[in-house]
């Protein structure tokens, strides 16, 4: 199994639930303390229970764990006269109860039930399920679950498709921790992917019952945010497994790739914070980080190539990733804030990380060679490159056959790579001590899931 480095563990024990963390040790005060920023805390430290690499430290994950689960039992709503009931405040300092924090917390205080034996947990993600979500689907006609309500009982009535993610709990709930009420969790989640499949398929984010209309962001709508269908992706996975929808919006998403705005831009390391699924490019120069972590358990199984790239980079720049979105180009941070739900996500994705071993990557460790990978982060009059990273390939000469010959270049110079690593085109490869460009990329399938990339190569001139 993987490991996670001292920061992520430490950052997550002195400072959940604080949403954001500037460093070195200020909590943010306009965000302060929130329902997610706990429950994710839960989520890793109740994997960090059970993994070697934090045998002797149960006990104060336990504590942390509890104190956790204590505070987020705190911020619901148990007044039966409010709408609002069974919900959670979506910060401490909030009045509004959101359908997508409960969908947040329930799988996480089921974790801390299991783990401790507090029935308090155990009602409490009951009483999100049964009780609050149930009534943020009663609310409107539709089928997926009404934004938010106050404390005053006003609602938001848009239904968002991230709340996909809440298939999680419901099926937890509905599974094993309140058997007794399956058929009312099943048909909640049955009505909700019955609406929100629509929405989710068309890469929208929200419907809007005042307009009948599905909607995204941006001046012309055609953007999204990578990380809100990111979790929705990871709830419909979790739910129906990798069916035809959840496979085609990742593939969808995922082979958005770097455009002449933002070349250094690569999927495989995570998904861009703003995406225009219109135009198929990245909407802005930095990668939502978090989104690395949702990914990774569906990456595991069907994507690992990008699973072992992305654990590549993250490992050589762990502070960097602490940051909430960082640059393509040198992974330097957007905002000076750490984020509590990056930090989780990411140690996640570290902790369960193991090298990906398939029949290709057994080639390339038997007869492969060490290439150095220099991705492209600026193109156009002249082209610029990242730091090196140590890829393996099999390198073979470019036949006559497969290459259409530049003037002023001959057959050898040219070759082919194939290698586990997601290639771009204008990538530089050194081969020895001979620099390539990568001219094209053709990404070959194993059973529908990407197995191995090759690419054509030209020798670079000095």
């Amino acid at each position: 199994m993987g490991s996670v480095p001292e920061a992520y563990y430490a950052f997550v024990m002195d400072y959940a639930p604080y949403v954001y963390v500037v460093p070195p040790d200020t909590p943010d005060p306009e965000w302060g303390r929130a329902v997610f920023a706990a429950a994710f805390a839960i989520d890793f430290l109740y994997e960090a229970y059970f993994a070697r690499q934090f045998s002797s430290r149960k006990t104060a994950i336990y504590e942390k764990i509890v104190s956790l689960a204590d505070w987020i039992l705190t911020q619901q709503c148990t007044d039966q006269q409010k709408e609002a009931y069974g919900g959670f405040k979506s910060a401490e300092n909030s009045t509004y109860y959101y359908a997508i924090d409960a969908c947040r917390v329930i799988p996480s205080l089921l974790k801390a039930y299991e783990l401790t034996g507090n029935i308090g947990y155990l009602e409490g993600a009951r009483l999100a399920g049964n009780a609050f979500l149930r009534a943020m689907q009663d609310k409107q006609p539709y089928g997926g679950f009404a934004r938010a309500v106050d404390v005053g009982g006003n609602w938001l009535l848009q239904l968002d498709v991230e709340c996909l993610y809440g298939l999680i709990g419901l099926k937890m709930l509905a599974e094993k921790y309140d058997a007794a009420n399956a058929s009312l969790y099943q048909g909640m989640m049955g009505k909700a992917v019955g609406f929100l499949r629509e929405g989710f398929e068309g890469l929208w984010l929200y419907y809007d019952p005042s307009d009948g209309k599905w909607h995204r962001v941006g001046l012309a709508e055609n953007e999204v945010y990578d990380d809100c269908l990111a979790y929705a992706l990871l709830g419909l996975y979790a739910y129906e497994g990798w069916s035809p929808t959840c496979r085609k919006v990742y593939s969808f998403i995922n082979s958005i790739g770097a455009c002449g705005r933002y070349p250094a831009y690569n999927p495989a390391v995570s998904w861009a914070g703003y995406i225009d699924v219109v135009s198929r490019s990245p909407a802005c120069d930095y990668y939502d980080c978090v989104t690395a972590g949702i990914l990774s358990s569906i990456r595991k199984y069907h994507d690992k190539p990008s699973l072992a790239y992305s654990a590549k980079i993250i490992e050589r720049h762990t502070e960097n990733f602490m940051f909430w979105g960082i640059k393509h180009a040198d992974y330097s941070p957007v905002e000076n804030k750490w984020a509590m739900a990056t930090v989780c996500w990411l140690a996640k994705l570290l902790l369960n990380y193991e090298e990906p071993l398939t029949r290709f990557t057994q080639v390339l460790r038997a007869h492969g060679k060490w290439v150095t990978l220099y991705p492209v982060v600026a193109a156009g009059e002249s082209t610029g490159y990242g730091e090196g990273i140590e890829i393996q390939a099999l390198i073979s000469p470019a036949r006559a056959d497969e290459v259409l010959l530049e003037p002023g270049f001959v057959i050898n110079d040219y070759v082919t790579a194939y290698t586990f690593t997601p290639l771009r085109v204008r990538d530089k490869i050194r081969v020895g001590s001979t620099d390539y460009e990568v001219l094209s990329v053709q990404v070959f399938d194993w059973r529908g899931d990407p197995a191995y990339y090759r690419a054509s190569c030209r020798r670079l001139n000095a």
